[in-house]
């Protein structure tokens, strides 16, 4: 099975939205995590999808799902109290409905809607050959290492420096014994799960993505996702 793990689980103090998780904020009267979930929805290769969510708006979350159409969502389930346990619990999840079957997992972002279903496919495929995927974004400037005095250190080759973005893919199995011994031995916030298994030494592997592939996380992002969207919605009419 290919399944879709979802995390929506955070508040998004950092957008100052008025009444409501980013995830559920509108753009072009359709929430931001709608907009993520109608890619995994439209992609054949997807037999399921999990969401872990923010507990309070599990029932707002499902009246969505039904409004637009959304039917690959088997389970949802309550965030964790940091991201890495919100992936963990839908993890879990992923695991009751895979059985014994051998299966790949894509965790995603609930607030990173501009990706496409080829993406995920492509992500499919590498993990099948490769055993995991880290979708990236190409770096357009200078990146730079530096030590705690914020002296350079090291400054890596702009060919060879990506910055790590979603879907993250791995096989389940895989992804959810490192996150199992991580939890046993305090780790509980890992910043994502391509830093978990690297810290475990698992090769790691990476796709370049679009580069419009942002998280809508402040409110530039918000304002950027939207005239995105615009655009391709006036690429539909041609003007002579």
């Amino acid at each position: 099975m290919n399944i879709g793990i979802i995390f929506a689980g955070g508040v998004g103090s950092r957008m100052h939205s008025k009444d409501r998780p980013k995830q559920f904020l509108e753009i072009f009267n359709k929430p931001i995590i709608i907009h993520t979930l109608e890619h995994f929805e439209k992609n054949d290769e997807i037999d399921a999808v999990v969401i872990a969510s923010v507990a309070e708006w599990i029932s707002h979350l499902e009246m969505l799902l039904q409004k637009f159409g959304i039917t690959k969502v088997k389970k949802i389930v309550p965030g964790g109290e940091t991201g890495q346990m919100s992936i963990y619990n839908g993890l879990v999840a992923a695991r009751e409905i895979a059985g014994e079957e051998d299966s790949v997992v894509l965790i995603h972002d609930g607030v990173r809607p501009l990706i496409s279903s080829e993406l995920l496919s492509q992500n499919i495929s590498c993990v099948k050959e490769k055993g995991s995927c880290i979708t990236a974004g190409i770096v357009k400037e200078t990146i730079v290492v530096i030590n705690e005095d914020s002296k350079i250190c090291e400054v890596p080759s702009r060919a060879n420096s990506r910055v790590a973005k979603a879907p993250q893919s791995f096989w389940l199995k895989d992804i959810l014994a490192v996150q199992e011994d991580a939890i046993a031995h305090g780790q509980k916030n890992a910043i994502d799960s391509c830093t978990l298994m690297q810290s475990y030494g698992k090769e790691l592997y990476m796709i370049d993505g679009p580069y419009e592939n942002i998280k809508i996380t402040t409110p530039d992002d918000f304002f950027t996702m939207r005239a995105i969207l615009e655009v391709r919605e006036n690429e539909q009419i041609y003007i002579s």
